[in-house]
């Protein structure tokens, strides 16, 4: 059975007088009503704040109307009489959600234009523009344009979260963001993007996707100017002025300036990891990072930078490599005044001031500075290498190095110096060759004050000092200071020699000893002495020459003191003290302490030797 409900709302407080224009002055507000559950029969919608409740009050103003002079009768009725004050907020509310069939929306900003559909709506918007913030927090002051965000608030302080999911138990402070969890369960993403087909489970998250079509970027800081798609990056952004990080940590007191942040952290703690990839089975601690792994699965890339047309699997990506064309560099650090154009650089640079290594290895205990070097690290104890050359089938431990590798197949060299127009295939290899024309070597040996324009070539040099050499030869046991110098050391014995000279055909176990060779057909001698202007193929020689002009003797012998230029001179002084001949003839077995004494002797035993190929006496 359906009531039809008449209600006089002329003497309503708050009611539009508006909607009466050109009806009868006794103008009455007729709602078709389920009787059973006081639904709107419109949407068909219960719980909208005026059922449940006024159930028996809605049945109550129901009457058979015989006129407009007869309002509210209810003689022969044995429902109870209803106060005015009831009647006036069944109708607002009533009146309230009529609009939203109709699409009426007569409250109307005179300030901007905007139109709602309730008066209430349209308060709540003018404070946007005044700034107004009445509702204010009684346990730490904080204050809010609406006393439902205040509500919200409080629950943060209060620990309550009066919103269950069912079906897992877990519970929330908003009913909001209990709906949204729920379709997680149900897999429903209702909100469909017209342009892309991109769907979404809040509304919020569509109008944000939408502004990336649009460009749209309506919330603006004032401090400088930097405008964005949605107001909580603005409201992140401005922290960055502020310094203010209200998001505090209860286990180690680490504060954030975002809450997702805390507690991304807090399950470093926890070691939960709740967001699982379906294809590989990784997991993460925040949502975030599993959809951009995701990414690495797909291959999807759908942030595109404008000027260059390169795409990135993050927008925080693409918002770092965009600097790179305007040249912004926003995060400065306060100790030393140098600038990065992306925060967790800034965070990384800051560690080389204060010495943090916040990241251990849990099996041989070594810290990193970085997170990403520390799982570099994990590899060698593994000896995992995920990234493999498709082309050649070599395997590396890190994507980059395997994107570099594969440029030695096409040959691109897509970093250049602006300054001599050399290419290179990495831009790390730029970074550094730059600093040959600035002359710049941030990193500072604290033992001797020895500076290098590399960390890793300060890491090797504090070596020196420490005499430590991590990587050991599990052949013969032969130790050294550098990766690079031990994968060259085991060619000795597996005989491999992948560098090959093009001009003439000759073979290398190094890399660094092939770029050496090869000047010798192009007669290039890039290292040229300041003092008196001769010039070598390699830095290791021009560093020798100096010592002729300074008289510095560095390379000193621990058992008799004699000090020498030259460190190939100190290795051959050590052999007289130690009898070592590490240099034997195959033929004939005699030993010798130096490489060229070899050589003299198979000259003499086969002469054709000698017109192939030349003496070496760069080796000790």
């Amino acid at each position: 059975m359906v009531l039809k409900t008449v209600l006089d709302v002329n003497n309503v407080d708050g009611y539009d007088q508006s909607l009466n224009d050109g009806l009868h002055e006794d103008f009455h507000v007729e709602i078709d009503l389920d009787e059973t559950t006081g639904s709107c029969m419109e949407w068909h919608k219960p719980g909208l704040g005026f059922q449940n409740n006024h159930d028996t009050t809605l049945k109550s103003l129901s009457t058979n109307h015989n006129g407009p002079d007869q309002r509210f009768d209810f003689s022969g009725t044995d429902e109870p009489q209803v106060d005015t004050e009831s009647q006036n907020t069944i109708i607002l509310k009533l009146q309230n959600h009529t609009k939203i069939h109709t699409a009426e929306q007569s409250w109307k900003c005179v300030i901007c234009g905007k139109a709602y559909t309730q008066n209430a709506h349209l308060q709540e918007h003018i404070r946007t523009h005044t700034g107004e913030k009445p509702f204010k927090c009684e346990t730490c002051g904080k204050a809010y344009s609406r006393n439902r965000n205040l509500q919200n608030h409080i629950r943060t302080h209060t620990g309550e979260k009066p919103f269950k999911c069912e079906t897992c138990g877990k519970a929330y402070t908003q009913n909001k963001y209990l709906q949204q969890h729920i379709r997680t369960h149900t897999g429903e993403k209702p909100f469909k993007c017209v342009i892309c087909g991109k769907a979404y489970t809040w509304i919020a998250n569509l109008k944000q996707h939408i502004r990336t079509h649009t460009g749209e970027k309506p919330f603006k800081c004032e401090t400088c100017g930097k405008a964005f798609h949605h107001n909580i990056a603005l409201q992140n952004h401005i922290r960055s002025h502020t310094g203010e990080k209200p998001f505090q940590c209860v286990t180690c007191g680490k504060a954030f300036t975002q809450n997702s942040h805390l507690q991304g952290h807090i399950r470093t703690h926890t070691g939960e990891k709740p967001y699982k990839c379906e294809t590989c089975g990784k997991a993460f601690t925040l949502n975030g990072h599993l959809q951009g792994h995701i990414r690495t699965h797909t291959g999807e890339k759908p942030y595109k930078c404008e000027a260059c047309g390169k795409a990135f699997t993050l927008n925080r990506h693409l918002q770092g490599h965009i600097r790179t064309h305007t040249g912004e560099k926003p995060y400065k650090c306060v100790i030393c005044g140098k600038a990065y154009t992306r925060i967790v650089n800034l965070k990384r640079h800051i560690r080389t001031h204060t010495g943090e290594k916040p990241f251990k290895c849990e099996t041989c205990g070594k810290a990193f500075t970085q997170n990403g070097h520390l799982q570099v690290h994990i590899r060698t104890h593994t000896g995992v290498k995920p990234y493999k050359c498709e082309t050649c089938g070599k395997a590396f431990t890190l994507n980059g190095h395997l994107q570099g590798h594969i440029r030695t197949h096409t040959g691109e060299k897509p970093y250049k110096c602006e300054t001599c127009g050399k290419a290179f295939t990495l831009n790390g290899h730029l970074q550094v060759h730059i600093r040959t024309h600035t002359g710049e070597k941030p990193y500072k040996c604290e033992t001797c004050g020895k500076a290098f324009t590399l960390n890793g070539h300060l890491q090797v040099h504090i070596r020196t000092h420490t005499g430590e050499k991590p990587y050991k030869c599990e052949a013969c046991g032969k130790a050294f200071t550098l990766n690079g110098h031990l994968q060259g050391h085991i060619r000795t014995h597996t005989g491999e020699k992948p560098y090959k000279c093009e001009a003439c055909g000759k073979a290398f176990t190094l890399k660094s000893t092939l770029r050496d060779h090869i000047r010798t057909h192009t007669g290039e001698k890039p290292f040229k002495c300041a003092t008196c202007g001769k010039a070598f193929t390699q830095s290791g020689k021009l560093q020798d020459h100096i010592r002729t002009h300074t008289g510095g003797k560095t390379h000193k012998c621990l058992i008799c003191g004699k000090a020498f230029i030259w460190k190939p001179l100190l290795l051959r002084h050590t052999r007289t003290h130690s009898g070592e001949k590490p240099y034997k003839c195959v033929t004939c077995g005699k030993a010798f302490t130096v490489k060229h004494a070899l050589h003299r002797h198979i000259c003499r035993q086969t002469p054709h030797h000698c017109q192939s190929s030349g003496p070496d006496h760069g080796d000790p």
